[in-house]
């Protein structure tokens, strides 16, 4: 049975952040009329972060991640920062559209951008089978940087990488063209893919993603291949193996198939 499409927006976490912000306004109302009340000398600024730690109360009792708290906290303040230093409005419909190009993908998919970094790169390059062609996909693959890393050490294998965002997808085919890689980097949703091409998928996330990546691997992948995930894992299914990245602290998780 579907899900009604009322419900659907309302399990978005873009939509729930928003209405915390809604429900914050009349609780911050009412706790500086109290305040008032009392005497407390109130301004712009503490009303602002009333406002802020409301929104960040409820982004938590409403389950929502911890960058939703942080923003939910940060958005009053910053309106009233953006507002004191009297920056033209072109400057913010500016930054509007390149946070756009960036994280277009974002709000459906629930997926930031996290860059993972060359220690990363060099396990996930261990990974690749030895002394056989391979294919591999890097979902979600930003600027491209494991891409083409893969790609330059493994000439022999063909590794794709796929990125929903217009400006991130867009750098790392130029970067591509520039270096003269054979890294191909597709645009669109990973779930339009059939990841039983692939002998390893790698994945950076979020943890609201990991439900559907796993039932749509275990439903594709075929025996032999692996799934590869940074810091995130699947509730419930207990990778092969998990160790901690050179240089990091984070972990990297391992199912084979």
């Amino acid at each position: 049975m579907n899900t009604p499409a009322p419900r659907r927006l309302l399990q978005l976490p873009a939509i729930r952040a928003l209405l915390v912000q809604l429900l914050s306004f009349p609780l911050t109302l009412g706790v500086v009329w109290l305040l008032a009340r009392a005497g407390v000398p109130m301004s712009y600024l503490v009303v602002a972060l009333l406002q802020g730690a409301w929104a960040a109360l409820l982004s938590w009792r409403a389950g929502l991640a911890s960058w939703w708290r942080l923003i939910g906290f940060g958005f009053a303040p910053a309106l009233l920062l953006a507002q004191s230093l009297r920056l033209p409005p072109g400057l913010f419909l500016a930054a509007f559209l390149v946070f756009l190009l960036v994280y277009w993908s974002t709000f459906r998919t629930q997926v930031p951008y996290y860059p993972s970094g060359r220690a990363v790169w060099d396990t996930v390059a261990g990974l690749l089978p030895p002394g056989r062609p391979a294919r591999a996909i890097d979902i979600g693959s930003g600027l491209g940087g494991l891409v083409l890393e893969l790609a330059r050490r493994r000439p022999d294998c063909e590794i794709d990488g796929i990125e929903l965002a217009p400006l991130p997808w867009l750098a790392s085919r130029l970067r591509a063209r520039l270096a003269g890689s054979r890294a191909r980097f597709l645009r669109g949703d990973y779930n339009r893919l059939d990841f039983g091409q692939y002998d390893l998928v790698f994945a950076y996330l979020s943890p609201a993603a990991m439900s559907a990546l796993w039932r749509k691997a275990e439903a594709e992948m075929r025996p032999g291949s692996v799934l590869v995930s940074y810091e995130f894992g699947i509730v419930d299914r207990e990778p092969n193996l998990s160790f901690v990245t050179p240089d990091s602290t984070k972990m990297l998780h391992l199912w084979h198939f």
